[in-house]
């Protein structure tokens, strides 16, 4: 028995226990090395004229034997002489295939899946034994190398028919902790291919047991068996997209992803040069259940030269595009040595890139040529959009401004600050917003009277990050958010501000005495200049709005703040004239009523009453007087 040239029996074992994540990796391995032996034999033979062979004539075998406890996979490539096995498989780490790659003239035509050397021992995850059966193309001598793991490993002369390599797979024992049976049965070789090697470009062929019903019999049937191919061969990304169908495009995608509708939009893309990768994208028309979930997973599936690699690589996508479905298939990106995971490299960056413009390319296509079909998207997405916004201190804003919809007053309908800017007024400077639980809430809001006598448009905020998002936008095309509700909107004429100052001196013992019985609750009392039909309402002053306040007190842990409060009261509802009567005469009376109003204010704005008990008595009170 040889010793593996290998620098320690503990090398060996570490590819088996520590490189691979998942146990059934090995079959995507030994079918891939398949794939690498084909590949060599179809580019030599083209090297040197050699017209006897074409594609056609390769395949790939799988044999599960479940009496023997075998599984054998076999390919008709190049085969290995004796000391091509010596040197690929008595040297750990050393890949056959990639000095293969080195080797020829042609590099960037010759696309090996194989490229570390240790593929091949992923086979003692599930083996007690493994025999490979080896005669090389041309070669009248074939070869058996057989090992049982660390020990090391034969080679000895044998019989085979044909060129090509055979591997024998002698499975563990199954035990309670590893169900090694698993890989004798025909569905989980089927679902393992499909998986991962469903894009390897010879056939995959493997007998199945099958049933019709019997001949000349009714109600009997009989078994037979048939060769079946097990995987698709040639990726749908690959083709030209002249030669795909709308049908084709959304079945791929059902059956990909599992969605029972069809996609909004298909990203059919590619790229050659500094990075090179095919890509297969897809916008969902809805969102999963768990999209807005810490459970959910974001991510791109992975494929290297058409064999999957990672099922979620999230490095793909920005978190803000995170709905994005599909997948990525290139030859330029640095895998480490088990290829299931990606080093960070500059290829990888690239792609991320232009993938990033193309989908934002195809989302600014939709909003602008199939509103309905956006409209549909961003009422499953959109919220992920306005988190990207907010997100990383505001560095994709640019990126993303232009995609966001808001519901707008005056046109019932969600609208972008793009369409928003080209209906403002010659004379209006700012974009005005205001905050609320819903658009039926927030047209009950009697801060929005001023606005709405003017003829000014107003954007509708109804999720909780989108305030957050505005504040960090703070402009769109040189023209500031405004929050309704804030205390100074800047709208007054120079008639109106002077009525207002000559009001605030006017009721100033008034104003102070409210202030000073609602006790701190309230930075100020003011004589409004927004109100028409309703009597009070709460603005804010500062960098707190009140709904930033709601959405911030609402998250979990988080220390209390509270929003700079102005009640603002309206000097011609008959509400004001009784306040005034009872300054003179009940002030008493007069501090119920600041608490009625504020409380009453508290209730229009959708914030929580400390004491709804006491609120409650005040009512009752007045309406028995």
């Amino acid at each position: 028995m040889k010793q593996f040239k290998a620098e320690s029996k503990r090398l060996l074992e570490l590819m088996i226990h520590s490189i691979y994540t998942h146990r059934e990796i090995f079959l995507r391995e030994l079918l891939s090395n398949s794939s690498d032996a084909i590949d060599k034999l179809y580019y030599r033979t083209l090297q040197d004229g050699d017209t006897g062979l074409n594609r056609d004539d390769f395949y790939i075998r799988i044999t599960p034997d479940k009496e023997a406890r075998t599984l054998t996979i076999e390919d008709n490539g190049c085969g290995m002489t004796k000391d091509e096995l010596e040197n690929n498989l008595g040297v750990i780490a050393k890949s056959g295939s990639l000095n293969f790659k080195q080797q020829m003239e042609q590099k960037d035509d010759v696309e090996i899946i194989g490229q570390f050397g240790v593929g091949f021992y992923s086979a003692f995850m599930v083996s007690d034994c493994v025999t490979v059966y080896s005669r090389a193309y041309g070669s009248e001598d074939a070869w058996r190398w057989q090992s049982k793991g660390v020990e090391g490993y034969t080679v000895e002369p044998c019989e085979k028919e044909g060129h090509g390599t055979k591997i024998v797979l002698e499975l563990k024992p199954t035990t309670e902790e590893e169900n090694v049976d698993e890989f004798l049965e025909q569905y989980r070789i089927r679902s393992i291919v499909k998986k991962y090697s469903d894009y390897i470009r010879y056939p995959i062929h493997m007998e199945v047991e099958k049933h019709r019903q019997k001949e000349g019999a009714e109600n009997e049937t009989e078994t037979y068996r048939e060769d079946e191919t097990l995987n698709s061969m040639v990726p749908l990304w690959r083709k030209n997209k002249n030669e795909i169908t709308k049908e084709e495009y959304e079945q791929f995608y059902r059956d990909k992803f599992y969605d029972y509708e069809a996609p909004l939009r298909i990203i059919h893309t590619s790229a050659e040069g500094t990075a090179t990768y095919n890509a297969l994208l897809f916008i969902p028309a809805k969102a999963p259940y768990d999209y807005y979930t810490k459970e959910f997973e974001k991510g791109l599936q992975l494929y290297s030269n058409g064999v999957m690699i990672m099922e979620k690589c999230a490095d793909l996508l920005p978190d803000y595009f995170s709905f994005v479905r599909g997948l990525v298939d290139s030859q330029d990106l640095s895998l480490n040595i088990s290829r299931e995971m990606l080093q960070h490299d500059r290829q990888l960056k690239l792609i991320e890139s232009r993938l990033e413009k193309k989908i934002k390319s195809e989302l600014e296509a939709m909003l602008n040529n199939s509103r309905e079909d956006y409209e549909k998207f961003f009422a499953s997405f959109g919220l992920q959009l306005k988190y990207g916004v907010y997100s990383d201190y505001g560095q994709h804003k640019d990126l993303l401004q232009d995609l966001l919809l808001f519901y707008s007053s005056s046109e019932k309908k969600p609208v972008t600050l793009k369409e928003y800017v080209g209906r403002m007024k010659e004379d209006q400077k700012d974009i005005y917003f205001i905050s609320g639980e819903s658009v039926a809430r927030i047209e009950q809001l009697p801060q929005t009277e001023l606005l709405r006598e003017k003829g000014l448009e107003m954007l509708y905020l109804t999720d909780q990050v989108d305030e957050f998002a505005l504040r960090i936008l703070n402009a769109y095309d040189g023209h500031e958010f405004k929050n309704v509700s804030s205390d100074d909107l800047g709208l007054e004429t120079e008639e109106e501000k002077k009525a207002a100052e000559q009001q605030k001196e006017e009721y100033k013992e008034l104003l102070e005495f409210l202030q000073n019985a609602l006790d701190g609750k309230v930075k100020s009392v003011i004589v409004s200049q927004r109100l028409k039909s309703h009597p009070v309402c709460l603005s804010s002053e500062g960098a707190i709005s009140l709904e930033m306040e709601k959405v911030l007190n609402a998250m979990p842990n988080a220390e209390r703040v509270q929003a700079q409060r102005v009640l603002e009261l309206n000097p011609t509802h008959p509400v004001f004239a009784v306040l005034q009567k009872l300054h003179e005469t009940n002030q008493d009376k007069l501090k119920e009523y600041a608490q009625l109003l504020y409380t009453q204010a508290l209730l229009i704005e959708g914030i929580s009453i400390e004491d709804p008990v006491a609120f409650s008595n005040q009512v009752c009170s007045l309406m028995s007087e």
